[in-house]
């Protein structure tokens, strides 16, 4: 399920960082600004009353009690007019500080504040570059044609032996044992293929044998046509098991190829079996050219055209098979859209998983070893396209199969 929200415009883990760094620094210069304020103003208070005390300060005469007072000199006291001075001094000492102390210490703060974020941008992209890395070696692992493909990468962060590096570790641990699960996997499968076909090979020639002796009855025939069907049946499942193993392998050599010439070829192959179904193929062909391996290639597009002919309308009930290619915004698109029974939606992401047939799932008497579409597919991201189906109205499937075109530099 998709996040809604604007993913595009989400705030870094590097920008969090320095906007958590920034804001703390900032919050404890004003508590900072704060608590300097707060001290001044009992510090300008306690001046103003020691000079008010001072000023006020009197001596009294021991012969005349009734006596004005007077002051230290023996001046007269002081007067309101005095009192008011010093208040009024204090007053305009303290404006003065407590305007110097906020708005030069706010823009301080401000300037000092802004370095600090500065600094924790810069911080916080050289702590974070690691996971930048692992990121990147994720993403490049993730986005092979294959599922397999890109296992070989690994980070080796060098660094400090922290909780990085120990993410880094262990990322690099699981995907070499992902590494070799799939190699153990590939190999298993082609190897277990090529055991196979030995005894069904021997199997074969020795039902031959039985059947093609002058003193075999029609029963032994009946049984030996029956024995060979399931014979061939396996063989062609095995070959197609081993076909997938090897269609999931990188396409290390390329060469030109053009599906048009491609598809021609394929129809021509096909054209006996499509007329005993009773189904009309209608080829579409126009230049389109890829680059690749191109007997995988052409069993990518037989399996479709025989996969469409197959799973058809029964009995040549006005059945049909449309296959067309072209090129399109730098793309190889091949399509084939057949009539046949309606397709459930749902039911299409099974059909390119190998042994899944529609309705007839892992029976004997199924046409086909259910590996067609999972060897189209393999093939299509071996070479760095993909492919997609969805239901054709009025029943059938449309198959779209998109490869990488071939760049003019390379028709040179």
């Amino acid at each position: 399920m998709k996040r809604t929200g604007v993913v595009g415009r989400r705030i870094s883990l590097r920008a969090r960082l320095t906007l958590v760094y920034g804001g703390l620094f900032l919050v404890a210069g004003v508590v900072l600004l704060g608590v300097t304020y707060v001290l001044f103003n009992q510090q300008i208070a306690g001046i103003g009353v020691k000079m008010i005390a001072k000023d006020t300060k009197v001596t009294v005469s021991p012969s005349a009690s009734s006596s004005p007072p007077t002051g230290a000199a023996g001046s007269a006291g002081p007067t309101l007019a005095d009192d008011s001075w010093v208040r009024i001094q204090q007053s305009e000492i303290h404006a003065a500080a407590t305007t110097s102390l906020i708005t030069q210490g706010g823009i301080a703060l401000a300037i000092v504040g802004g370095a600090a974020a500065g600094f924790g941008w810069l911080i916080a992209g050289r702590v974070l570059a690691p996971l930048h890395r692992v990121t990147e070696t994720a993403r490049r692992i993730a986005n092979a044609p294959a599922a397999d493909r890109g296992l070989h990468e690994r980070i080796a962060l060098r660094g400090p032996d922290d909780e990085v590096k120990d993410l880094a570790d262990t990322f690099d641990l699981m995907v070499e044992r992902l590494g070799r699960s799939f190699d153990g996997q590939r190999r298993f499968v082609a190897n277990a293929s090529h055991e196979l076909r030995t005894p069904l090979t021997l199997g074969r020639a020795l039902v031959e044998l039985a059947m093609h002796r002058r003193t075999a009855s029609e029963d032994v025939k009946q049984l030996g046509e029956g024995l060979l069907e399931i014979n061939t049946r396996h063989e062609r499942l095995i070959g197609g098991l081993m076909l997938l193993a090897g269609s999931e392998r990188e396409i290390t050599e390329r060469l030109p190829v053009d599906l048009a010439d491609v598809l021609s070829h394929v129809v021509t192959q096909t054209e006996p079996e499509a007329a005993r179904a009773g189904v009309t193929v209608k080829e579409e062909p126009a230049p389109a050219l890829t680059t690749g391996d191109a007997l995988l290639l052409e069993r990518l597009v037989h399996n479709l055209v025989e996969n469409a002919v197959r799973h058809n309308l029964p009995d040549g009930d006005g059945g049909w098979v449309r296959i067309a290619c072209r090129t399109h915004d730098h793309l190889v698109e091949l399509d084939v859209t057949n009539t046949g029974p309606a397709v459930p939606p749902y039911e299409i992401p099974s059909l390119f998983e190998p042994f899944r047939r529609l309705g007839t799932d892992r029976l004997v008497t199924a046409k086909g070893a259910g590996l067609g579409l999972s060897i189209v597919r393999a093939i299509a991201h071996a070479h760095g396209g993909d492919v997609t189906a969805h239901p054709r109205d009025g029943g059938g499937l449309t198959v779209t199969v998109t490869l990488p075109a071939l760049s003019p530099p390379a028709l040179r």
